[in-house]
């Protein structure tokens, strides 16, 4: 049948007032996030934004990305956003962790050797898996545990880089018990070494007080936590 020859005007087209303030939000959220799907990044971006949800979208755009792994998929301004998202509550379901991560289309062979090297199931500790993630973006122990205060912090970009000394404690000790080449002793011998500069830091730790000083946290054989680079 065929169609009925109806002429339009621009008076006759109904523009909603706020798709232009909508389509001009997610154009720059698009250009700030630069997925390498768009089609399935946006799916993730308009389902978010009618759900009232954290939408998966970077601070800013990435520009130094040459101590990056152009094959490991995940950056700083992408787990940042994973927290974002999954971090309100203390665990997440492996569903929801696997639906936002290809949101922001990342490789799922990565996801799953982040799940394999944590033991995770249907149900997920988010502070782990984030610690894992960090793991992903660092060479060591500590560099790990920089990535995290970046991440995490509230102070401005290119601040100090304070997270809460709490945090700081669960992350490092989770990965260095993963790792399994830190001995018990010296993981609580380093955190009491940092006791004092955190004290009159108001219970807080940033990357100067712990980058250069933990020199048995980096094992000289591969670990486990290395190993979610690969």
């Amino acid at each position: 049948m065929p169609l009925p020859d109806t002429l339009y005007c621009a008076q006759q087209i109904n523009i909603p007032p706020k798709l232009p303030d909508i389509l001009k939000n997610f154009t720059k959220a698009a250009i700030r996030t630069q997925p390498k799907d768009l089609l399935q990044w946006c799916s993730a971006y308009f389902n978010a934004l009618a759900k009232g949800e954290c939408l998966p979208v970077k601070e800013r755009l990435e520009m130094n990305v040459a101590t990056q792994k152009t094959d490991t998929g995940l950056t700083p301004g992408l787990l940042k956003i994973l927290h974002k998202q999954l971090s309100p509550r203390e665990t997440c379901s492996k569903v929801e962790l696997q639906t936002k991560w290809k949101g922001l289309c990342l490789p799922m062979e990565q996801l799953e050797n982040l799940l394999s090297l944590g033991s995770f199931h249907s149900e997920i500790a988010w502070l782990e898996f984030f610690a894992l993630g960090c793991s992903a973006l660092g060479g060591t122990l500590m560099s790990s545990l920089k990535y995290a205060c970046e991440i995490l912090t509230n102070d401005e970009e290119g601040g100090p880089a304070r997270i809460p000394f709490e945090t700081f404690t669960q992350l490092y000790t989770y990965l260095a018990h993963l790792d399994g080449d830190v001995p018990q002793d010296h993981i609580e011998n380093f955190l009491n070494s940092l006791q004092p500069q955190v004290a009159i830091q108001d219970g807080m730790i940033k990357p100067v007080n712990f980058i250069y000083v933990d020199d048995m946290a980096t094992p000289s054989s591969p670990s486990r936590t290395s190993r979610a680079q690969e």
